[in-house]
């Protein structure tokens, strides 16, 4: 590869792979043969292992070399093919990877963690040194790009063995398992990997499903200096209505992938139970992700001359009926519709529509393919409730995971000439499991550069600051999440939507008033203050409200909601509850000084959305 390991790490978060024994073991080999031993007998069910990672786009492959060390491999009578086993391990993950992928050459512990014989004697420490040499010198000889030195329960152990594997001149990554906090703390622990000469990656892995891996992610981010990478099992079980599920879907899993990207892991991978499938839907999400993908255009307005014969922008003010109310200081309200799924649900959606107009609602915020899904086009749906002469102002989605520079130009230009004004432009959610899970997510540009487009069109200028005959009035909003994982970094590209030429802002479903206004005050306290409509989501059931808690990106419920939530004790309790929960919390925003407020109607429901606004 043109780049190292760590040159790459260090530019861009990569994907690494799942795990080896739960594929080998879904391919119908027993749990009582030598895994390791598959790479000399069974290669090419290895080799077909390797591919599907690849193909899922697994940025980093592990050799099946975890167990592969004279104490461990003693227990089936094959010590004497320790070197063997490795060297054809790495010769079957190199030939897979072609060139495109790393290679990291997986070295597990001796004398703790999975694979350990607790029937056996003891090895001493000399053995164990002995056996770590005889198994990393293989993998350095054999040509892999790294070692590997995953899921140690025992810090000195891992210690050694990363001492061993930098006398081979090899660049060394060291997991250790959250097994190994009970006497140490993740900081502690991880700070004495992150002080070590001999490691340059440090990394936490196994034990934990997602969820319970986030804590030690994030104090692990705070602690080490170093690369981090994360992979935790595919999930665990969950106390759930009384019942334990175990969330091991692919979605589960990349949902909080994004997560671990977000507070700043440089890597994320599967740990026991995970595949393909999970590394497939992971991917997507990781390498499309803003300041992921390698090549995402930021397009920027250009620099303007005052005393230039160059056009003005058009004053927010003068852009749409919503942006002068919003302007004037006067309550502004939006209901969310999210769009029909087909031409026949267009009657029924401006019924609603309707609804929400008689009951005095300014606008109707119409969602882009929600979580990447497939509906009516939002253009023509706001152009249809234009069309049957309402007055409640559509407000369409503008997302970028559809379209490339090309298209969001022509769209915008082609709303704006339909009648459509008011506008909010997102990211949007990468594509993932579901009805499409191999469309790919275009992303030519992220949320800032479609606002500093707008802002181009604003002033009579295309993308490519060629003149346009006329400016593009359109008032420009953008979404806001006050409780994103990493606020610093929400905060910071905020600050860059609003100084793109962003006129207002809609935030992310609020559960926890507080922590939207400590956020509130920080981003006003940066100088970034524009108008903010505060969303609001009623919650229909306690699956819902667990649903919203680990699946909406941008959107997190405290437990005291979901305990009142899963207290109802039948539907219409729970929406009553619900309803209730929505009021509250706006009736304590609307005490700190904030008066406009969007509205989400839950499954179509806008008689709830309704009932929060009275």
């Amino acid at each position: 590869m043109s780049e190292t390991f760590i040159q790459l790490i260090i530019r861009r978060p990569l994907m690494f792979d799942g795990a080896m024994g739960t594929t080998i073991y879904q391919k119908g080999v027993y749990i009582n043969a030598c895994y390791d031993e598959l790479c000399l007998s069974r290669p090419a069910l290895i080799s077909e292992i390797h591919r599907e990672y690849v193909a899922a786009g697994a940025d980093v492959i592990e050799t099946n070399t975890f167990g592969a060390n004279r104490i461990k491999l003693a227990a089936f009578g094959l010590a004497e093919k320790t070197r063997e086993i490795n060297a054809k391990a790495v010769e079957i993950a190199k030939r897979e990877a072609r060139d495109t992928v790393v290679v990291a050459a997986s070295c597990g512990p001796c004398l703790s963690g999975p694979g350990a014989f607790p029937n056996l004697p003891a090895p001493d420490m000399k053995e164990v040194e002995a056996a770590f040499e005889e198994q990393i010198s293989a993998l350095a000889s054999a040509g892999a790009d790294f070692i590997l030195l995953e899921t140690f329960t025992n810090i000195d152990e891992l210690l050694l063995a990363a001492k061993i594997a930098r006398s081979h001149d090899t660049t060394v990554m060291a997991s250790i398992s959250p097994a190994a906090f009970g006497q140490s703390s993740a900081t502690e622990v991880i700070r004495r990997l992150d002080a070590c000469a001999d490691i340059d990656v440090v990394g936490i892995n196994c034990h934990f499903g997602p969820a319970e891996m986030l804590a030690p992610a994030k104090e692990a981010r705070a602690a080490a200096t170093k690369p981090l990478v994360i992979m935790p099992n595919s999930g665990g079980p969950h106390e759930i209505g009384g019942r334990s599920l175990y969330l091991n879907s692919p979605e589960y899993f990349t949902e909080y992938a994004k997560k671990f990207i977000e507070i700043g892991v440089n890597g994320v991978g599967g740990c026991c139970g995970t595949t393909p499938a999970h590394i497939r839907i992971a991917a997507k999400t990781i390498h499309v992700m803003s300041g992921v993908k390698q090549h995402v255009a930021i397009v920027s307005a250009p620099a303007v001359d005052a005393a230039a014969d160059a056009p003005s922008p058009i004053p927010f003010a003068e852009k749409s009926a919503f942006a002068r109310k919003i302007t004037s200081g006067n309550p502004v309200t939006s209901i969310e519709i999210i769009p029909p799924r087909g031409p026949d649900g267009i009657a029924p959606f401006i019924d609603k529509c309707k609804a929400c107009q008689n009951a005095g609602i300014d606008a109707v915020n119409l969602p882009d393919g929600p979580r990447a899904s497939a509906r009516m086009s939002v253009i023509a749906t706001a152009a249809t409730m234009l069309k049957e002469g309402l007055s409640i102002e559509p407000i369409p989605h503008c997302c970028c995971r559809d379209r490339n520079l090309i298209g969001l130009q022509a769209d915008i230009i082609g709303g704006v000439a339909l009648g459509l004004k008011t506008w909010l432009f997102i990211t949007g959610d990468p594509p993932k499991l579901g009805n499409y899970p191999d469309a790919a997510g275009v992303f030519d540009i992220d949320a800032i550069g479609a606002v500093s487009l707008a802002a181009n069109l604003n002033r009579g200028l295309d993308a490519a600051a060629q003149p346009l005959g006329s400016r593009i009035p359109l008032a420009i909003g953008v979404g806001l999440n006050p409780v994103a994982v990493d606020l610093d970094r929400e905060a910071e590209r905020f600050h860059s939507k609003v100084e793109a030429g962003a006129e207002y802002a809609i935030t992310q479903p609020i559960f926890d008033p507080d922590a939207l206004l400590r956020f509130l005050d920080r981003i006003a306290d940066s100088g970034d203050a524009i108008p903010v409509m505060i969303g609001i989501y009623p919650l229909l059931s306690a699956k819902n409200a667990d649903f919203m808690n680990r699946y909406v990106p941008g959107v997190s419920v405290p437990g005291k909601i979901l305990r009142r939530m899963e207290g109802c004790k039948d539907k219409e309790s729970a929406i009553s509850t619900g309803i209730d929960i929505a009021r509250s919390i706006r009736t304590e925003i609307e005490a700190a000084g904030f008066k406009h407020f969007q509205v989400s109607a839950p499954l179509g429901r806008t008689d709830i959305a309704l009932r929060v606004l009275e």
